[in-house]
């Protein structure tokens, strides 16, 4: 691995620490099966003075969707599900209340109906998927699926990960079906959806958004996003820096991981699902992945139109998601508070940008991340 790529990329990472306002951010790059890049700056926790090394592991929210819709693809490889059955199918349960025609590609697209967190969540009972997965089949969906997008900040990840168990042969628990079928064939050592106890020194402290100014824009006031996101399990440090919370399986919103994991998950998918001769996934099926979705309706969570493919990813121009530059071809996701995960399979480029100060998602100039993967693409030699 060369330094000079380091280099260009710690000095921006430098000027969004000094000018910006970031606290502690890593950065890695794999172009096709090569780590090409693996640097990092700042604090890890503020408070302590811990500085950020190559093995912190920062929570990454939605990043871990990425890794959840994989997991469901590895079953669509195997004949194990269907993207266009119901998932009632294979989850009797979640057919209640008009949902049993929702199919697996509805909840992979966020058009199943279910973008609310059950009443009454708080982060002790959000650890216990058994509860979870019961509140979640026994809604009624918002619409009838299919039909229009609600965006599953946190439901996607039950939903498609109580897919994957009941189509698992094993019966895995999810997060143990993640280390088994994901990270230990591509040798990726720091990414969780649950982390083991002796991790926990090494997560970093967040540090929460800032309170809306008065009169600042802000949500449309008939945003879903505070019934998806409830106020009691917000993306805050008070409930995502628990023990309890960051060691459970919470697949659509806490994934735990350094760059350099996340950056190798994303090169296998840069590389056609396959990655330093271990293949997760058909050439023929990532293909598919950066896909548009047709055009969709106003999303009532997003408050806008949700902007994803039909493999369960986002792409260039989504919220979040201005780091990744301009090719439509790449995909990945974003997170809440800006860390985020590409790869772009034209390059081979894969991409992750982990980081604990929570930001929100912005114009892309106005993110002090969007530098760091413009620096990355021109230390690498690569177009924007």
């Amino acid at each position: 691995m060369s330094a000079e790529p380091n280099r260009v990329v710690k000095d921006a990472i430098s000027v969004a620490i000094t000018e910006r306002g970031e606290i502690g951010i890593q950065v890695a790059a794999y172009v096709g099966n090569e780590l090409v890049l693996d640097t990092w700056d700042g604090m890890a926790n503020e408070t302590t003075g811990q500085e950020v090394n190559g093995d912190t592991v920062f929570p990454v929210f939605s990043i871990i969707k990425a890794v959840t819709a994989v997991a469901l693809h590895i079953q669509a490889e195997r004949g194990l599900d269907d993207y266009y059955t119901p998932g009632a199918r294979y989850w009797p349960e979640f057919g209640a209340h008009g949902k049993d025609k929702g199919t697996v590609y509805d909840a992979l697209t966020h058009r199943i109906g279910v973008p609310l967190m059950p009443l009454g969540v708080t982060p002790e009972l959000m650890c216990d998927w058994d509860w979870m997965v019961q509140r979640i089949a026994d809604m009624r969906p918002l619409f009838e699926p299919g039909t229009r997008s609600g965006y599953m900040a946190y439901t996607f990840g039950w939903v498609i990960g109580e897919v994957v168990r009941r189509t698992d042969p094993r019966g895995r628990p999810f997060g143990k079906f993640i280390q088994e079928e994901i990270c230990q064939p591509l040798c990726i050592d720091s990414l969780w959806a649950g982390i083991p106890h002796e991790v926990e020194h090494r997560v970093a402290k967040l540090t929460n958004m800032p309170p809306m100014p008065p009169g600042a824009p802000g949500m449309p006031p008939d945003s879903l996003r505070p019934r998806a996101v409830p106020p009691e399990v917000d993306t805050k440090e008070e409930v995502f820096g628990r023990a309890d919370v960051r060691r459970a399986c919470i697949p659509g919103s806490q994934g735990i991981m350094n760059a350099r994991s996340g950056a190798r998950f994303f090169a296998m998918l840069a590389n056609g699902g396959k990655l330093d001769g271990v293949r997760l996934l058909s050439e023929e099926r990532v293909r598919t992945f950066n896909i548009p979705r047709p055009p969709s309706d106003y999303d009532p969570v997003h408050g806008v139109p949700h902007k994803g493919t039909i493999g369960g990813f986002h792409l260039p121009g989504s919220p979040g998601m201005g780091p990744v530059g301009h090719n439509p071809r790449t995909f990945g996701h974003n997170a809440a508070g800006g860390s985020v995960g590409w790869a772009d399979p034209d390059v081979h480029l894969a991409v992750a940008i982990t980081h604990n100060r929570m930001v929100p998602h912005g114009p892309p100039e106005e993110s002090p991340l969007t530098p760091i993967g413009r620096a990355v693409r021109a230390a690498l030699g690569l177009p924007d």
